[in-house]
């Protein structure tokens, strides 16, 4: 599935998952946690399920964001929606690997009494949003049902008892960098996607175009966006263009015709075998 774009949209308005599903987003996140105020999660999770239910040809595009697993609402959602198939579920504000492991058994238990093939609802974890997740993040190798990690700052901040996570100019302090370094690596460990976190002012498209662009060079294949207009801006700078894409199949036929060497002479240059890996993954995510 493509991974670009995760598009955040309250759980409790029709008009906005309406409105999400029938644009370009990768994926759609309805949520029930931050977006849907504590007295409206019973109507919420009534409406995701309908939502779901009435696009079930959409259904692998739509995911859901349920409540943290240290609170009183994550069953009370799974109950509410799993009849319905979600395409995956989002587990926010995670302390470490337990918390994936008990999600599945959970999942497990839900996918049996509706019918639903084992092990088929994929997981996204925002592995940042806890201090004690911090230390944890290169855990989820082999761990069940994860397709994605990504990483949150503001929850983190809150955790921490910090006042502010920028720095002067505007850019994540260090802790915050930090916490999206950990998360790349702890994809790369898991093998697993890394998606960036939002960017929080979906006014400034220019700004969400220069910090995509840098963190997939840094190794994240997505991003979360929490407002349509960010979604065309995220999609265009996580899709290989075709410069890059004509670069990596020329990298690819040098080393298939000559096989067996470590590296090769390109471009008043030096090619190895790193060099044809990142070739071959970029091919990949295009769907090469």
């Amino acid at each position: 599935m493509q991974m670009r774009s995760w598009l955040f949209t309250p759980g409790d308005s029709e008009k906005k998952m309406t409105k999400a599903l029938g644009g370009p987003a990768d994926v759609i996140l309805l949520d029930l946690e931050d977006a849907v105020a504590t007295e409206n999660k019973p109507l919420a999770r009534q409406m995701v399920h309908d939502f779901l239910q009435a696009n079930a040809a959409d259904r692998s595009r739509i995911w859901v964001r349920v409540n943290p697993l240290d609170g009183e609402h994550t069953l009370d959602d799974l109950v509410a929606i799993m009849p319905a198939a979600p395409g995956g579920i989002m587990l926010p504000k995670v302390y470490g690997r337990a918390d994936v492991d008990l999600l599945d058994n959970y999942l497990t238990a839900f996918e049996a009494a509706h019918g639903i093939e084992r092990g088929t609802t994929p997981v996204i974890v925002l592995v940042t949003e806890t201090a004690e997740a911090m230390f944890h993040t290169g855990d989820y190798k082999g761990a069940p049902r994860v397709m994605a990690l990504t990483w949150g700052a503001e929850d983190l901040a809150d955790s921490i008892g910090a006042s502010n996570n920028r720095n002067p100019d505007g850019s994540y302090s260090f802790t915050y960098e930090m916490a999206r370094s950990f998360t790349v690596l702890g994809a790369a460990t898991a093998g697993v996607a890394a998606i960036e976190t939002i960017s929080g002012d979906f006014r400034d498209l220019e700004a969400l175009r220069k910090r995509a662009e840098k963190v997939r060079q840094d190794g994240f294949v997505g991003m979360l966006a929490i407002h349509p207009a960010q979604v065309d801006v995220i999609n265009d700078a996580f899709s290989p263009s075709e410069e890059e894409l004509a670069e990596a199949r020329e990298i690819v036929a040098l080393f298939a015709a000559n096989p067996g060497v470590g590296t090769i002479g390109w471009k008043g240059g030096m090619l190895d075998r790193p060099h044809l890996s990142r070739a071959q993954r970029l091919l990949a995510q295009a769907g090469e």
